[in-house]
């Protein structure tokens, strides 16, 4: 897990030990911005998931935290990468239920719900990325 010049935090994923290193760079910036104890187990379940999906789905890739202006607010940014085969139907997997492994579908369109937006970008010879974000309450 390293912070970078822009502020933000990149944690490489390949294993269930990168997932909960995700979680808790999650945990400890949320509480750094304020967010209530609710928001913040919100944050890193949204993060888990998607952490859980690079290695189940892509075998590697990175989370990054950090903070960036969002349709005119400043937000708490969570981008999941990877490399992987892509998903086929962005919109079908963002729909609760469906999976492609052998999950129950909830983590996506579960993701989607904990956060204040969830945008999905995927191609198979490009991989996935994810961006979702959580509004920095004020003060």
């Amino acid at each position: 897990m390293t912070r970078d010049d822009r502020d933000e935090t990149v944690i490489e994923i390949e294993n269930s030990d990168d997932i909960l290193a995700a979680r808790d760079a999650g945990r400890l910036r949320a509480r750094e911005l304020g967010f209530s104890l609710a928001d913040v187990t919100m944050i890193t379940t949204a993060i888990a998931e998607v952490a859980h999906n690079i290695t189940s789905y892509a075998g590697r890739g990175s989370i990054r935290i950090g903070v960036g202006d969002r349709e005119g607010r400043k937000a708490l940014v969570v981008c999941a990468e990877d490399r992987g085969p892509g998903i086929g139907d962005v919109e079908r997997a963002l729909e609760d239920g469906y999976s492609t492994g052998s999950g129950l579908g909830l983590g996506l369109p579960g993701a989607g719900r904990l956060m204040d937006r969830l945008v999905v970008d995927s191609d198979p010879d490009r991989g996935t990325v994810v961006e979702m974000w959580k509004w920095i309450p004020p003060g």
